[in-house]
C-alpha cells in the first residue's frame, strides 16, 4: 500500500509514485538521513528501512532539490507543509464483531467536527453519542476530516486524503470515536473529496501525473481519471477508501460531488471504487456502504452494474430539500426556480427526481431520468444539510426562515417521506448558530481570492450585502453549535418532537418500506396525502403546506384509522371522511388493510 508501512518488527516500507521524478530519497528527520528509494517500471518509488518507531517525521525529497510531504501521509502533525509522520496501524479495538444496519433503516446524522463542540475535536464527541442514539440516529456522517491547511475549514480543501486532521485529533482521536460510536450501536461514515484537491498544500503536481489539463473545473486542477497514467491516479483513491476501512473501521463513505468527476473510459473511475470497496468489505466480512452527491438527477448513478449503472448503493437527493424549502419560504431564485412547483413535492415522495427529462429554468435545458422504478431506500434526503445552510450567504438555518410549525412539517415529510433521512447537526432541536462558511489559509492571496469567490457564488439569489469574512475567527465561532438549548422552550419541544418522529419511523414498518408500489400519494388543495403500506400495515400521513390557512382533504374510503401523530394535537383521534387541518399541520393515522 501506498505511503509509510510499518510492521511490528520496527521496519517501514516507504512507497511513493513519482514519475515525474528521477530520483527519489527519504529523508528522516531524526537522524538528517537520506535513504536512496528504487524506482520500478511504472514510476513507483519503493524502499525498506529498518529500526524506525512510529513518530518519526520524514520527507520524500525528489531528484535532490524539493523536499515534500508523503502524498499518502498517515500522519501531518505540523500542518500540510511540514514533514509527514510514520504512524502505528495497531489500535486497540474495544469492538471487533461490528456491523452497521441496512440503509432502509438508517437515520443519518451530518456533522462538523470542528463546529459540533466547543473543543472542535473527534474525542470531544464522544459524550454526545449516547444522546443521539436515544435521539433516533444509526449513523454519524463526518464531513470531510482529511489534513487540509490551517485549523478552520468545511474540509473541502484537504490535501492530506490519508491523514485525519491533525487540529480534530488525528490518528488516535478518530479511532477513538470510530471505536466509541460502535459501543453505542452508531456507524461512522465518512464524506470523502476524490474530484478535487485544495489549493493550498497540494503538492501531488510535483510527484506525477495526478491532473490533466484537458477539463476545466471551477475547484481549480482537475484529477486525471482517464488520461495516461490514469490507472495509477486511480489507485492513490482507491486504497485511500481501504485505508479508511482497514485501518479506521469506516462503515461507508459519502463521495463528495461526484458529477464533478472527469472520465470518459469504458470502466468509470467511480464503477471501479465502487466495486473496489464492495469486494474488499466481502473479502473481510463487513458490510460497508458506498453513498454519492450527484446533482445530474441520472438513474445509473444507483442502479446496478449488471443493469448497466455504477452500482453505488445510495446518493443524496437534494431534491426533497428544494420543494419543502420552496414550500416553506416561498424562496424561487437560483436553482429554487425549478422547485417552484406544489406538484413537485407530491412528484418527489413518489418518484424521487424532481426533473425527470423536463425542462429546467435554471439551467436552460432539459434535466434528469426518471426514478420512479428505483427502490426508495436508493436515496438520501434531507431538509437542511451543510450545503443548503452554508451556501447561503447567511448560513442561515430553518430556524431562521421559518417558525416551529413550519419546522414541524419539514420534519415530518423528512422522516415519513420513503427514503433515507438526514439530519445536519442540531437540527433536531432548531439550533440558532448558522452554519458558515469559514476558512484559515496561510496564503494571503488564496484568502482574498475566496473572499471573491464567495461573493460571485451568490449572484444567482437575490441576496443583498456581503457574505461573512470566511478567514475571520468570528466566522467560525459564530458556527459553533450549542447543544444545551435542546432544553430550552420551543427548542425542547422540536426536540421531542423529532425523537418522538424517530420513534414512530423505527417501529413502523410501512415507514422504512422501500417498494415503490406500497407508496401511494395524492393532493387535494395544499393537502398531500401520502399513503405508506407494509404487509396489512397502512399509513396515512396529511401534510398542509398552505402557511396560512386550514385546509380539507376528503377521502372515499375511510376504514378504521387511529391517530398516531399529531403535530398540532387538534386532528381527531379517528380518521374522519372530511378532514380539516391547520395551517402547517402534519397528522399521521394508521390501520390495516
Amino acid at each position: 500500500m501506498l505511503g509509510a508501512n510499518l510492521t511490528k518488527d520496527g521496519e517501514v516500507t516507504f512507497t511513493v509514485w513519482a514519475p515525474k521524478a528521477q530520483t527519489v530519497e527519504v529523508h528522516l528527520l531524526t537522524d538528517n538521513r537520506y535513504i536512496p528509494m528504487e524506482r520500478d517500471d511504472r514510476g513507483y518509488f519503493i524502499c525498506r528501512v529498518a529500526g524506525i518507531q512510529a513518530g518519526e517525521r520524514y520527507f520524500y525529497r525528489l531528484d535532490g532539490e524539493k523536499e515534500r510531504p508523503d502524498p499518502a501521509s498517515r500522519s501531518q502533525p505540523d500542518g500540510v507543509h511540514q514533514a509527514s509522520a510514520v504512524v502505528d496501524p495497531h489500535y486497540d479495538w474495544q469492538v471487533t464483531n461490528w456491523s452497521p444496519p441496512t440503509l432502509r433503516n438508517s437515520v443519518f446524522y451530518e456533522l462538523h467536527v470542528g463546529t459540533f463542540t466547543p473543543e472542535g475535536t473527534f474525542e470531544a464527541i464522544i459524550p454526545h453519542l449516547p444522546r443521539l442514539k436515544s435521539l433516533g440516529i444509526t449513523t454519524l456522517e463526518l464531513m470531510p476530516i482529511a489534513q487540509f491547511p490551517g485549523e478552520r475549514n468545511w474540509g473541502y480543501d484537504g490535501v492530506g486524503l490519508y491523514a485525519p486532521q491533525n487540529s480534530y485529533g488525528g490518528v488516535i482521536g478518530l479511532k477513538r470515536l470510530v471505536d466509541a460510536a460502535h459501543a453505542h450501536g452508531l456507524a461512522v461514515f465518512l464524506d470523502v473529496v476524490y474530484n478535487h484537491l485544495g489549493p493550498e498544500g497540494n503538492y501531488l503536481w510535483d510527484y506525477g501525473y495526478y491532473f490533466t489539463d484537458r477539463y476545466r473545473s471551477s475547484w481549480g486542477d482537475v484529477l486525471n481519471f482517464d488520461g495516461a497514467y490514469s490507472d495509477e491516479v486511480r489507485r492513490f483513491f482507491i486504497e485511500n477508501a481501504i485505508y479508511w476501512m482497514r485501518d479506521y473501521h469506516i462503515d461507508g463513505f459519502r463521495l463528495d460531488a461526484t458529477h464533478a468527476l472527469f472520465d470518459f473510459r469504458a470502466v468509470p473511475f467511480l464503477e471501479e471504487l465502487v466495486a473496489a470497496v464492495h469486494d474488499w468489505a466481502d473479502q473481510h466480512s463487513r458490510r460497508v456502504y458506498v453513498i454519492a452527491e450527484n446533482d445530474r438527477s441520472d438513474r445509473k448513478t444507483v442502479l446496478p452494474r449488471e443493469l448497466g449503472g455504477v452500482g453505488l448503493d445510495a446518493q443524496w437527493l437534494d431534491d426533497l430539500h428544494h420543494v419543502i424549502h420552496h414550500a416553506l419560504t416561498g424562496e424561487a431564485d437560483g436553482y429554487y426556480m425549478d422547485y417552484a412547483r406544489f406538484d413537485l413535492i407530491a412528484k418527489v415522495l413518489r418518484e424521487g427526481f424532481a426533473l425527470s427529462g423536463e425542462y429546467s429554468p435554471h439551467m436552460k435545458r432539459r434535466h434528469g431520468t426518471s426514478s420512479a422504478d428505483i427502490p426508495s431506500d436508493r436515496f438520501i434526503v434531507c431538509v437542511q444539510n451543510h450545503d443548503q445552510v452554508g451556501n447561503r450567504m447567511l448560513g442561515e438555518r430553518l430556524t431562521h426562515l421559518t417558525d416551529l410549525a413550519g419546522r414541524k412539517l419539514a420534519a415530518g415529510v423528512l422522516l415519513t417521506s420513503p427514503y433515507i433521512p438526514l439530519l445536519f447537526m442540531g437540527e433536531e432541536y432548531g439550533e440558532t448558530a448558522p452554519f458558515l462558511y469559514f476558512i484559515s489559509h496561510g496564503d494571503a492571496q488564496l484568502v482574498e481570492a475566496v473572499r471573491k469567490g464567495r461573493k460571485a457564488e451568490f449572484a444567482y439569489f437575490n441576496w443583498q450585502a456581503d457574505p461573512p469574512d470566511p478567514f475571520a475567527i468570528e466566522t467560525f465561532q459564530r458556527s459553533k453549535i450549542n447543544h444545551d438549548l435542546r432544553h430550552e422552550g420551543e427548542h425542547a419541544e422540536l426536540y421531542a418532537y423529532y425523537k418522538a418522529l424517530l420513534k414512530l419511523r423505527r417501529e413502523t414498518p410501512a415507514l422504512t418500506n422501500p417498494h415503490r408500489e406500497d407508496t401511494h400519494v395524492m393532493t387535494q388543495g395544499k393537502i398531500i396525502c401520502m399513503e405508506r403500506r407494509y404487509g396489512t400495515q397502512i399509513v396515512r400521513i396529511f401534510m398542509n403546506f398552505h402557511l396560512s390557512e386550514p385546509q380539507i382533504f376528503t377521502s372515499e374510503h375511510v376504514g378504521d384509522f387511529y391517530k398516531v401523530f399529531d403535530s398540532t394535537s387538534t386532528a381527531p383521534q379517528s380518521l374522519p371522511q372530511t378532514l380539516t387541518l391547520p395551517p402547517k399541520a402534519f397528522v399521521v393515522y394508521q390501520g390495516n388493510s
